[in-house]
């Protein structure tokens, strides 16, 4: 039995955020909120327990914006800074529940994780690192406190990265395929999120079309598009565009699932 969960989208944009750094187009100056995406992320609470997945060099933001006082578990998708860079802060949870933060990845992930932060899993560490306790996940499913999860293996060009399923709800971030025994995990899913980067084809993302496509092919009633880049253009524009059950997601999006 699945527990009712609650979605926080923590950012939606892609790794340069929107508005982008020193950047003045329609979509960097526009001043709608839903157009101003900090780096992708989602929490998921459930009635027991509270995991993030990934940690974003935006997250300390991210945790202050949603006024959030507890964190069970950091759930990655993959080593990339924009998706990592932003563990340090968990420290701050440390000092609050007086234990060390759960970090769930598969060996590539966690082998990054190691490498960026060294400093927190040194012999002697200096006072206030992070305190962290690795979890090496695979393919097969798992739990976190009362959260099941279905890890997804998709493919970010040649670098495996990991979706999850939770429940009836699926997230997969940083995609331009998935073979067709992965997507087996994602059918019957109520609520799809997956990365649509722009309108222009690109080498590791899906694009706009490519991703109306996938959810139209898995058959999933409502979806949700996320790492989302300045060059897709304008949240209001392009939500009255996308087909019946599809929508642009945007930050401080709340889902029940």
């Amino acid at each position: 039995m699945n527990p009712p969960l609650k979605i926080t989208f923590l950012g939606t944009g892609t790794s340069s955020g929107v508005p982008m750094i020193a950047c003045g187009c329609y979509v960097c100056t526009s001043p709608d909120k839903k157009d101003n995406r900090l780096r992708s992320s989602i929490l998921v609470e459930s009635p027991t327990t509270t995991v993030v997945v990934d940690t974003t060099p935006d997250f300390r933001y991210q945790m202050l914006r949603i006024g959030a006082k507890k964190l069970d578990a950091v759930l990655f998708t993959h080593p990339h800074k924009d998706h990592i860079a932003g563990l340090d802060d968990v420290r701050a949870f440390n000092f609050f529940q007086h234990k060390p933060m759960q970090l769930y990845g598969n060996s590539m992930t966690l082998e990054g994780v190691i490498r960026d932060f060294a400093y927190a899993f040194a012999d002697k560490k200096y006072p206030g690192v992070p305190e962290l306790e690795l979890n090496e996940i695979t393919l097969d499913p798992f739990s976190i406190g009362d959260i099941p999860i279905i890890p997804i293996q998709v493919w970010h060009l040649k670098m495996p990265v990991y979706g999850f399923r939770f429940g009836n709800f699926t997230y997969i971030t940083d995609a331009n395929r998935i073979d067709e025994s992965e997507k087996e995990k994602i059918w019957g899913s109520k609520i799809l999120v997956v990365n649509a980067l722009r309108k222009e084809a690109h080498i590791s993302h899906y694009n706009l079309q490519e991703a109306i496509a996938l959810v139209q092919e898995l058959q999933i009633p409502e979806a949700y598009f996320t790492h989302i880049s300045h060059q897709l253009g304008r949240y209001e524009e392009i939500e009255r565009a996308l087909p019946q059950g599809i929508h642009l997601a945007y930050d401080g999006l709340v889902l029940n699932a």
